[in-house]
């Protein structure tokens, strides 16, 4: 029982009667009968009311009732009102049945109960002019009013006083308790109410957040699926799938059966059996993978490059992984392939700088011997020695030519070309390189489009492809030569760095040789890269091959697999019908007529080359100033401009000035200066302004004493014929 329960059953004993009766004389009998009692009838009531109420404590002695009068019906209801407004109410009253003038008892009570209806009431009759079914209806039924018969014992008012007093103590304290426990039940519903309105409105809650799961659920579930990258939900313990998407599916090569519930799929989609235990020892030490490369392996055993993301989820209350797989294969072959080019232009620049160097050595060593060589008086051991220089000499120019066409910088010839003719005046000769025991298939698409190229370097690139093929069929074979018109789509063009959207003429060579591994098939192309044994081969035959068609514009794609043969697709860009520039050498007939003491300056950076070239044309009566660099050869310009005819000058020169800058310097003040330019590039490291150049000579490197002094006399025996209107526009003379 709480406190405010506890507090009603403590409500304070009420012995206040209130007596209503005209007659002042009863007043003091219930007084005499009320106030003074003596011990002995006190006992005997309390004892009476212990029996009646179960109260085991005797009243003290001394305790009497407090009695107040009144003598018509309306001063005893003003006298119930007095005392509940002092907080002091009557707790029950006698009152007479008959009361002239004014309210009867009936009346009375009536009266009083309207406004106080807890009061004990005792109707005091003699007689009555109402029955007792009378006051009955009077009054209603009611259990607050006795009737005391006059004249009245004492013992019987006694025991209805103590017993009234005590059921007004009982009944307000019944009051207060219904009271306390409405108020308990109030203050519960209020509760209960809050309760459930903050119930209905977790529940709304929690139905949104429901829905809103679900509808999350669901999005994710269809982004999960649509995803173009593949991801998986992996069980964290039990170390299997329990979904994956379409991408993964495509990306495994495996069915969604095959891969959902199976340990065994969620193991063998790697290609290192280390790749679950290093994933799972990420997550121990509390760095889940980012970007972490894996492989993947599809049902077929093909290998994909990828990159791995796993984020931890719990799903219904376990734990699992979910794993994003960016597949990387496309995107790290591009990477090699760049890379792999980017190497190439840098090897490729290395050996055009290597063949410089090389060709001013050579010219050298070629220029001296041939001088020798043509001394009418040398002995026959000193010829003969002098002729195995020279051979040697050729040989490693053969060499210096290689790389500059792997660097693309040797001089090309282009024209209209028939690749179908080429391919087929080409075959009779190949039958004879390669041996019987290879078969030779043509596949020449019919009406194919003319290519822009030179002849010569098409027939070395069929050439070094076929003997590579031949030595890839020791054992004999077959070598498919297939031409055809392509169109190459931005998208393909994407996939390769050297590729490029538009049409193309492809030539195709297949043969079903041996193969090669991804280790190999990455470095064919790079000089002196060979597999074969010593003495076999230089390495050069596929370097030179890839600079001839990267100078004309073209690629080349390789597809190759160990013991499945190897196939070279060549692009070759269309010819736009336009007419070529093409290099034409000059054919000196030694004849010319070079005016008597011409004088010549000679730009070179190269001492020992320089002296030669000075030895050469002196020998031959010219007057020769030299330089060792631009800048030198301007001093002497300022001082000789009105004497210099001719001016021989390397192109690539150290310092500031190049040979192209200092001849067009000197030609700004003299137009009718002679220029022959000699360097071991080609023209087209100089540019395409100098094929439009007029009175601009080329002499290659290396190069014999003989063909030095014929282009010399040539261009100083034309000063003449070039200072005429009508060969001012003659094409430049190119000696290669």
């Amino acid at each position: 029982m709480n406190t405010n329960a506890m507090n009603a059953m403590d409500e304070p004993s009420n012995n206040r009667i209130l007596i209503i009766d005209d007659n002042p004389s009863i007043h003091d009998d219930f007084r005499k009968v009320l106030g003074n009692q003596d011990t002995e009838k006190r006992r005997e009531l309390d004892d009476d009311e212990a029996a009646i109420f179960g109260n085991q404590q005797t009243k003290a002695a001394g305790s009497e009732f407090e009695l107040a009068s009144a003598f018509q019906g309306q001063e005893g209801l003003e006298a119930v009102r007095a005392a509940a407004n002092a907080g002091r109410p009557f707790a029950m009253a006698f009152v007479d049945i008959r009361m002239p003038p004014g309210w009867d008892g009936i009346e009375t009570i009536t009266a009083i109960w309207k406004e106080f209806p807890d009061l004990q009431v005792v109707i005091c009759t003699a007689y009555s002019d109402y029955t007792w079914d009378d006051m009955a209806s009077a009054l209603g039924s009611s259990d607050s009013v006795l009737v005391l018969k006059k004249p009245f014992d004492s013992m019987e008012v006694l025991q209805m006083a103590h017993a009234l007093t005590k059921k007004w103590q009982l009944a307000r304290m019944a009051h207060r308790q219904v009271e306390e426990l409405d108020r308990l039940v109030n203050q519960r519903t209020a509760e209960l109410r809050l309760a459930n309105e903050l119930l209905k409105s977790e529940v709304a809650e929690r139905a949104v957040a429901d829905a809103a799961l679900h509808q999350s659920e669901e999005r994710f579930s269809k982004a999960f699926q649509v995803s173009p990258v593949p991801m998986a939900i992996e069980h964290l313990e039990r170390k299997v799938f329990i979904d994956v998407n379409r991408s993964f599916v495509t990306i495994t090569g495996r069915s969604r059966e095959e891969l959902i519930q199976s340990e065994d799929a969620a193991r063998s989609i790697w290609a290192e059996e280390t790749t679950p235990a290093l994933i799972r020892q990420l997550l121990a030490d509390n760095t889940p993978p980012h970007e972490l490369p894996v492989a993947i392996q599809n049902k077929a055993g093909e290998r994909r490059d990828a990159r791995l993301c796993t984020e931890s989820v719990e799903l219904s209350g376990e734990k699992h992984l979910l794993l994003i797989v960016q597949d990387v294969t496309e995107h790290t072959r591009m990477e090699n392939q760049l890379r792999q080019a980017q190497k190439m232009e840098a090897v490729g620049r290395l050996a055009a700088g290597i063949a410089h160097d090389f060709n001013n050595i050579l010219t050298v060593i070629i220029g001296n011997t041939s001088l020798q060589l043509a001394n009418p008086q040398i002995n026959e051991t000193l010829s003969k020695a002098l002729t195995q220089v020279v051979k040697a000499a050729d040989r490693a120019t053969e060499l210096t030519r290689q790389l500059l066409a792997y660097s693309r910088k040797q001089i090309i010839r282009r024209r209209s070309v028939d690749l179908n003719d080429s391919v087929t005046q080409a075959t009779g000769m190949l039958r004879r390189v390669i041996g019987e025991h290879v078969t030779i298939v043509s596949e020449l698409a019919p009406d194919l489009p003319m290519i822009l190229a030179d002849a010569t370097n098409v027939d070395q690139v069929v050439m070094n492809i076929v003997i590579n093929a031949r030595d890839a069929m020791s054992e004999g074979g077959r070598l498919t030569i297939a031409t055809a018109e392509h169109v190459v789509t931005a998208e393909q063009a994407s996939h390769r760095p050297d590729a490029r959207e538009g049409r193309f003429v492809r030539l195709s060579l297949r043969d079903t040789g041996c193969g090669m591994d991804s280790a190999t098939l990455s470095r064919i192309f790079e000089p002196f890269f060979t597999t074969k044994d010593v003495g076999r081969g230089t390495g050069m035959g596929l370097a030179t091959t890839f600079g001839i068609v990267k100078q004309h514009g073209g690629w080349i794609e390789v597809e190759s697999q160990v013991g499945r043969g190897t196939t070279f697709h060549i692009h070759f860009p269309l010819s736009d019908g336009a007419v070529p520039v093409e290099v034409a050498p000059i054919v000196a007939s030694g004849n010319g007529t070079a005016p008597p003491g011409s004088t010549i300056l000679v730009v070179e950076d190269e001492e020992m080359l320089r002296l030669f070239v000075t030895e050469v044309l002196e020998s031959f009566g010219y007057r020769v100033l030299a330089a060792a660099n631009g800048a030198e050869a301007l001093e002497i310009w300022e001082r000789e401009k009105d004497k210099i005819d001719l001016l021989l000058t390397d192109i690539v020169m150290p310092e500031s000035i190049s040979g192209r800058q200092l001849a067009r310097l000197m030609r700004q003040e003299n137009q009718k200066l002679k220029v022959i330019y000699t360097s071991g590039y080609s023209p087209e490291l100089i540019g395409t302004e100098f094929e439009t150049e007029t009175d601009a000579n080329f002499l290659s490197k290396p190069y014999h004493s003989d063909r030095l002094t014929n282009l010399v006399s040539t261009c100083l025996g034309s000063m003449t014929e070039r200072s005429s209107p009508s060969s001012s526009a003659a094409s430049p003379a190119l000696v290669s």
